[in-house]
Protein backbone atom coordinates (compact mmCIF):
# COMPACT_ATOMS: atom_id res chain seq x y z
CA UNK A 1 0.00 0.00 0.00
CA UNK A 2 1.79 3.01 -1.26
CA UNK A 3 0.81 6.44 0.57
CA UNK A 4 0.02 9.54 -0.84
CA UNK A 5 -0.55 11.98 1.29
CA UNK A 6 -2.58 15.31 0.35
CA UNK A 7 -1.73 17.23 3.88
CA UNK A 8 0.72 20.17 4.40
CA UNK A 9 1.40 18.54 8.11
CA UNK A 10 2.23 15.26 7.69
CA UNK A 11 4.98 14.00 9.12
CA UNK A 12 7.48 12.77 6.70
CA UNK A 13 5.89 14.19 3.73
CA UNK A 14 3.46 16.94 4.24
CA UNK A 15 3.16 19.62 2.01
CA UNK A 16 4.84 17.92 -0.73
CA UNK A 17 2.04 16.59 -2.46
CA UNK A 18 -0.91 18.86 -1.56
CA UNK A 19 -1.12 20.44 -4.87
CA UNK A 20 -3.32 18.18 -6.80
CA UNK A 21 -1.41 17.29 -9.99
CA UNK A 22 1.98 16.24 -7.50
CA UNK A 23 0.08 13.92 -5.85
CA UNK A 24 -1.32 12.04 -8.77
CA UNK A 25 1.67 12.54 -9.99
CA UNK A 26 3.29 10.92 -6.56
CA UNK A 27 0.42 7.94 -6.77
CA UNK A 28 1.36 7.16 -10.36
CA UNK A 29 4.71 6.92 -9.78
CA UNK A 30 4.28 4.39 -6.61
CA UNK A 31 2.09 2.58 -9.35
CA UNK A 32 5.02 2.19 -11.06
CA UNK A 33 7.07 1.26 -8.01
CA UNK A 34 4.85 -2.01 -7.64
CA UNK A 35 2.18 -0.59 -5.47
CA UNK A 36 -1.04 -2.77 -5.16
CA UNK A 37 -3.20 -0.14 -3.47
CA UNK A 38 -2.68 3.17 -3.03
CA UNK A 39 -4.02 5.22 0.38
CA UNK A 40 -5.31 8.69 -0.20
CA UNK A 41 -5.22 10.86 3.09
CA UNK A 42 -6.20 14.44 3.74
CA UNK A 43 -5.91 15.13 6.97
CA UNK A 44 -3.20 14.35 9.32
CA UNK A 45 -3.01 12.14 12.19
CA UNK A 46 0.91 12.23 13.19
CA UNK A 47 0.89 13.14 17.22
CA UNK A 48 -0.28 16.67 17.77
CA UNK A 49 -1.82 17.49 14.45
CA UNK A 50 -4.95 19.57 13.99
CA UNK A 51 -8.17 18.39 12.84
CA UNK A 52 -9.67 19.59 9.84
CA UNK A 53 -13.49 19.72 8.32
CA UNK A 54 -14.69 17.32 6.54
CA UNK A 55 -15.08 20.03 3.41
CA UNK A 56 -11.38 20.73 3.53
CA UNK A 57 -10.76 17.07 3.90
CA UNK A 58 -12.76 16.58 0.63
CA UNK A 59 -11.19 19.61 -0.68
CA UNK A 60 -8.02 18.02 -0.63
CA UNK A 61 -8.98 13.96 -1.41
CA UNK A 62 -11.79 13.82 -4.47
CA UNK A 63 -10.01 15.67 -7.20
CA UNK A 64 -6.90 13.23 -6.25
CA UNK A 65 -9.10 10.08 -6.16
CA UNK A 66 -11.43 11.39 -8.92
CA UNK A 67 -8.20 11.72 -11.35
CA UNK A 68 -6.95 7.73 -10.26
CA UNK A 69 -10.03 6.04 -10.79
CA UNK A 70 -9.12 5.59 -14.31
CA UNK A 71 -6.35 3.00 -12.95
CA UNK A 72 -6.29 -0.58 -12.07
CA UNK A 73 -4.90 -0.01 -8.58
CA UNK A 74 -7.82 -0.08 -6.10
CA UNK A 75 -7.75 3.01 -4.05
CA UNK A 76 -8.35 3.37 -0.15
CA UNK A 77 -9.31 6.30 1.47
CA UNK A 78 -7.87 7.56 4.72
CA UNK A 79 -10.47 8.81 6.55
CA UNK A 80 -12.58 8.87 10.20
CA UNK A 81 -15.17 11.45 8.74
CA UNK A 82 -18.75 9.58 7.99
CA UNK A 83 -19.06 12.29 5.02
CA UNK A 84 -15.79 11.87 3.94
CA UNK A 85 -16.05 7.97 3.25
CA UNK A 86 -19.63 8.83 1.69
CA UNK A 87 -18.31 10.42 -1.10
CA UNK A 88 -15.05 8.64 -1.61
CA UNK A 89 -17.03 5.30 -1.46
CA UNK A 90 -19.45 6.86 -4.81
CA UNK A 91 -16.12 8.06 -6.29
CA UNK A 92 -14.98 4.44 -6.48
CA UNK A 93 -13.15 4.14 -3.74
CA UNK A 94 -12.15 0.63 -2.53
CA UNK A 95 -11.25 0.57 1.23
CA UNK A 96 -11.86 2.96 3.70
CA UNK A 97 -9.12 2.93 5.84
CA UNK A 98 -10.31 4.57 9.31
CA UNK A 99 -7.63 4.89 12.67
CA UNK A 100 -10.91 5.63 14.58
CA UNK A 101 -12.09 1.93 13.82
CA UNK A 102 -15.62 3.15 12.81
CA UNK A 103 -16.24 4.92 15.97
CA UNK A 104 -17.26 8.40 14.62
CA UNK A 105 -20.96 8.44 14.84
CA UNK A 106 -22.72 6.97 11.31
CA UNK A 107 -19.56 5.67 10.22
CA UNK A 108 -20.33 2.21 10.51
CA UNK A 109 -23.85 3.02 8.87
CA UNK A 110 -22.41 4.27 5.70
CA UNK A 111 -19.67 1.25 4.99
CA UNK A 112 -22.67 -1.01 5.93
CA UNK A 113 -24.75 0.59 3.23
CA UNK A 114 -22.42 -0.05 0.53
CA UNK A 115 -21.46 -3.57 0.11
CA UNK A 116 -18.69 -4.29 -1.54
CA UNK A 117 -16.12 -1.81 0.26
CA UNK A 118 -13.45 -2.69 2.23
CA UNK A 119 -12.72 -1.00 5.42
CA UNK A 120 -9.42 -1.05 7.83
CA UNK A 121 -9.84 -1.00 11.38
CA UNK A 122 -7.41 0.57 13.57
CA UNK A 123 -6.78 0.92 17.38
CA UNK A 124 -5.65 4.08 18.72
CA UNK A 125 -5.38 5.02 22.09
CA UNK A 126 -6.89 8.97 22.65
CA UNK A 127 -7.08 10.67 19.44
CA UNK A 128 -4.29 12.43 17.79
CA UNK A 129 -3.84 15.50 19.50
CA UNK A 130 -3.26 13.63 22.66
CA UNK A 131 -1.87 9.96 22.06
CA UNK A 132 1.16 10.38 22.73
CA UNK A 133 1.04 12.18 26.24
CA UNK A 134 1.84 9.08 28.54
CA UNK A 135 0.51 6.18 26.66
CA UNK A 136 -0.01 3.13 28.86
CA UNK A 137 -1.25 -0.37 29.13
CA UNK A 138 -1.13 -3.32 31.36
CA UNK A 139 -0.71 -5.76 28.43
CA UNK A 140 -0.29 -4.17 25.19
CA UNK A 141 -1.04 -6.58 22.90
CA UNK A 142 -4.02 -8.28 25.09
CA UNK A 143 -5.69 -4.86 24.82
CA UNK A 144 -5.32 -3.81 21.58
CA UNK A 145 -6.11 -7.69 20.58
CA UNK A 146 -9.09 -7.26 22.50
CA UNK A 147 -10.28 -3.77 21.20
CA UNK A 148 -9.78 -5.18 17.46
CA UNK A 149 -11.83 -8.11 18.33
CA UNK A 150 -14.79 -5.81 19.49
CA UNK A 151 -14.44 -3.51 16.77
CA UNK A 152 -14.65 -6.69 14.74
CA UNK A 153 -17.77 -7.86 16.51
CA UNK A 154 -19.48 -4.12 16.34
CA UNK A 155 -19.20 -4.15 12.10
CA UNK A 156 -20.22 -7.44 12.10
CA UNK A 157 -23.52 -7.20 13.65
CA UNK A 158 -24.19 -3.41 11.99
CA UNK A 159 -23.78 -6.17 8.88
CA UNK A 160 -20.79 -5.62 7.52
CA UNK A 161 -19.13 -9.36 7.08
CA UNK A 162 -15.72 -10.05 8.02
CA UNK A 163 -14.98 -10.69 4.56
CA UNK A 164 -14.42 -6.88 4.04
CA UNK A 165 -12.60 -6.14 7.29
CA UNK A 166 -8.53 -5.39 7.66
CA UNK A 167 -7.37 -4.40 11.07
CA UNK A 168 -4.18 -2.38 12.29
CA UNK A 169 -2.95 -2.78 15.57
CA UNK A 170 -1.85 1.42 14.98
CA UNK A 171 1.87 1.56 15.57
CA UNK A 172 2.88 4.44 16.82
CA UNK A 173 -0.57 5.94 17.83
CA UNK A 174 -0.86 5.99 21.57
CA UNK A 175 2.11 3.66 22.17
CA UNK A 176 5.54 3.59 23.44
CA UNK A 177 8.87 2.25 21.72
CA UNK A 178 8.16 -1.14 23.99
CA UNK A 179 4.33 -1.45 23.40
CA UNK A 180 5.67 -0.86 19.57
CA UNK A 181 8.36 -3.33 19.42
CA UNK A 182 5.87 -6.23 21.57
CA UNK A 183 3.09 -5.29 18.78
CA UNK A 184 5.67 -6.11 16.43
CA UNK A 185 7.23 -9.20 18.05
CA UNK A 186 3.70 -10.79 18.21
CA UNK A 187 1.96 -9.57 15.62
CA UNK A 188 1.36 -13.14 14.43
CA UNK A 189 -1.22 -13.54 17.66
CA UNK A 190 -3.54 -11.06 15.69
CA UNK A 191 -4.13 -13.88 13.12
CA UNK A 192 -6.47 -15.49 15.66
CA UNK A 193 -9.04 -12.74 14.66
CA UNK A 194 -9.46 -14.05 11.16
CA UNK A 195 -9.23 -11.06 9.11
CA UNK A 196 -6.13 -9.63 7.24
CA UNK A 197 -3.70 -7.63 9.38
CA UNK A 198 -2.13 -4.41 8.17
CA UNK A 199 1.06 -2.67 9.40
CA UNK A 200 2.05 0.66 9.57
CA UNK A 201 5.63 1.49 10.35
CA UNK A 202 7.09 3.55 7.51
CA UNK A 203 9.36 5.95 8.64
CA UNK A 204 7.88 6.51 12.30
CA UNK A 205 9.49 7.80 15.24
CA UNK A 206 10.09 4.24 17.26
CA UNK A 207 12.36 3.15 14.34
CA UNK A 208 14.16 6.45 14.45
CA UNK A 209 14.53 5.64 18.03
CA UNK A 210 16.05 2.73 17.19
CA UNK A 211 18.65 4.07 15.07
CA UNK A 212 18.67 7.86 16.08
CA UNK A 213 18.27 8.47 11.95
CA UNK A 214 15.83 11.44 10.59
CA UNK A 215 12.82 10.96 9.28
CA UNK A 216 14.47 11.41 5.52
CA UNK A 217 16.73 9.01 6.56
CA UNK A 218 14.78 5.72 7.94
CA UNK A 219 14.42 3.76 4.60
CA UNK A 220 16.86 1.16 6.00
CA UNK A 221 15.11 0.53 9.36
CA UNK A 222 11.61 0.89 7.48
CA UNK A 223 12.17 -1.79 4.82
CA UNK A 224 13.20 -3.89 7.76
CA UNK A 225 10.45 -3.01 9.73
CA UNK A 226 8.14 -3.67 6.48
CA UNK A 227 9.77 -7.56 6.50
CA UNK A 228 9.46 -8.65 9.67
CA UNK A 229 5.84 -7.44 9.84
CA UNK A 230 5.31 -9.64 6.62
CA UNK A 231 7.54 -12.45 8.52
CA UNK A 232 4.84 -11.86 11.40
CA UNK A 233 1.85 -12.05 9.24
CA UNK A 234 0.81 -8.76 7.89
CA UNK A 235 -0.82 -9.27 4.42
CA UNK A 236 -0.59 -5.58 3.92
CA UNK A 237 2.11 -3.05 4.38
CA UNK A 238 1.24 0.50 4.29
CA UNK A 239 4.93 2.14 2.89
CA UNK A 240 6.38 5.21 1.72
CA UNK A 241 9.16 3.52 0.22
CA UNK A 242 7.46 1.31 -2.39
CA UNK A 243 10.21 -0.01 -4.76
CA UNK A 244 12.52 -0.90 -2.02
CA UNK A 245 10.23 -2.52 -0.47
CA UNK A 246 8.92 -4.65 -3.07
CA UNK A 247 12.61 -5.72 -3.39
CA UNK A 248 12.93 -6.96 0.02
CA UNK A 249 9.96 -8.68 0.00
CA UNK A 250 10.81 -10.31 -3.69
CA UNK A 251 13.78 -11.72 -1.66
CA UNK A 252 11.70 -13.13 1.11
CA UNK A 253 8.78 -14.47 -0.91
CA UNK A 254 11.25 -16.46 -3.32
CA UNK A 255 12.98 -18.39 -0.45
CA UNK A 256 9.85 -19.03 0.76
CA UNK A 257 8.59 -20.19 -2.35
CA UNK A 258 11.72 -22.08 -3.47
CA UNK A 259 11.64 -20.09 -6.75
CA UNK A 260 11.39 -16.13 -8.18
Amino acid sequence: MGIVNVTPDSFSDGGLYLPKQRAVEHAKNLIAEGADILDIGGESTRPGSRQVSADEELRRVMPVLQALTDTDIPISVDTSKPEVMRCAIEAGAFMINDVNALRSPGALDVVALHGDVQVCLMHMQGTPQNMQANPSYRDAVAEVMDFLRQRIDEANAAGIASDRLVIDPGFGFGKTLPHNLALLNRLDEFITLGVPILAGLSRKSMLGAITGNDIDRRLHESVAAALLAVVKGAKIVRVHDVKATKAALAVYTAMINGNV
